[in-house]
């Protein structure tokens, strides 16, 4: 571990980039919200959990923004907070997403019991919460937040190097429980879809005296898909922390490498982003209902009057319009 770092300086199109990841991020963290706020009915167990990550990925973006925006030289009290604001919402984002896998192991693979879903949560929330929150409390209790030189960030204020075990309270502040999401997250998904490809090739006997309405529909694979891409897509954006950590642990000359720094930006404050793309963007309930809102807020206009001032009818809607934004019945709520 260096002695005396150099902080690692970034360019304005660097910060210019990672600032916009934060923006994005935050964008889409809310867009995630709001959906959750604006549709009950597509208020799935899964749903839930991925609410309360977006509101950890929605604070680890803000806090994460200042620290690029602000661009510490040193030491300083708002240097300490946004270190100890994105060291809660970053690890508690980890517990979340492993906790969302966890969920949907057991809601899946282990539907014949059925989780209980009041205590499950209720575990979830101490878990993922109170641990993170702890962690932080002792974090700053203890000195150890602080100004890092950037060497293990990019920009934002981490675990100061300068203080006593930094290696312990590095991983103790998000390296360990990252590198456990590492394992825990491909490991249920493989269970997950292990279990999928069973109850096809079980199925698929069965399938020529199957009425079209009870063969598995194609939302399933596009379900398979996601499952597939949540935890792929989780190492592609934190992996690159990981290796700045270790290259701070060789002390080598390349963890300030322009475009790793910067792909450790994106990496550690885009996952919001990442969410709301396959949660929103990529769903057809979710996303149906979104552009129709968006449409309705664009084009809402008083109503036209006719010669005889009362206001015009509204054209018939054609046959199967009013069902098309009440989603998919049946769809997966996990998707």
């Amino acid at each position: 571990m260096p002695q005396a770092p150099q902080p690692t300086v970034l360019v304005p199109s660097e910060r210019a980039v990672v600032l916009l990841s934060c923006a994005l991020s935050a964008l889409g963290s809310g867009l995630l919200v709001a959906t959750h706020a604006l549709w009950p009915d597509l208020r799935s167990g899964a749903r839930r959990l991925l609410l309360f990550l977006s509101l950890a990925d929605l604070l680890s973006a803000a806090s994460y923004f200042y620290g690029v925006l602000q661009d510490f030289a040193g030491p300083s009290w708002d240097c300490v907070l946004q270190g100890a604001l994105s060291t809660f919402a970053n690890t508690s984002s980890f517990f979340w997403t492993v906790a969302i896998a966890f969920y949907l192991y057991l809601s899946i693979v282990r539907a014949s019991r059925g989780p209980r879903t009041d205590r499950l949560f209720w575990a979830f929330h101490v878990v993922s919460w109170g641990v993170p929150l702890v962690i932080t409390v002792a974090a700053v209790a203890l000195k150890k937040i602080g100004y890092d030189a950037s060497d293990v960030s990019v920009g934002w204020c981490w675990i100061d190097l300068e203080a006593k075990d930094p290696v312990l309270w590095m991983l103790l502040t998000g390296k360990l429980w990252e590198m456990l999401a590492y394992i825990l997250l491909p490991l249920l998904y493989l269970l997950v879809r292990k279990h999928i490809n069973r109850a096809h090739t079980a199925l698929s006997e069965y399938r020529p005296i199957l009425s079209e309405e009870h063969r598995l529909p194609r939302r399933c694979s596009v379900a398979d898909k996601k499952l597939v891409l949540i935890p792929l897509i989780f190492i592609c954006l934190r992996v690159w922390s990981t290796v700045r950590f270790v290259l701070t642990l060789c002390d080598s000359p390349a963890v300030r490498t322009p475009v790793l720094v910067v792909l450790h930006g994106i990496g550690n404050t885009f996952q919001g982003g990442a969410n709301c793309i396959m949660f929103v963007l990529c769903t057809r309930a979710v996303r149906t209902r979104l552009f129709s809102l968006c449409c309705c807020c664009c084009s809402s206009q008083p109503p036209t009057k006719s010669p005889a001032g009362t206001p015009k009818a509204p054209a018939p809607s054609k046959p199967g319009e009013s069902q098309e934004f009440q989603g998919t019945p049946g769809e997966l709520p996990s998707t």
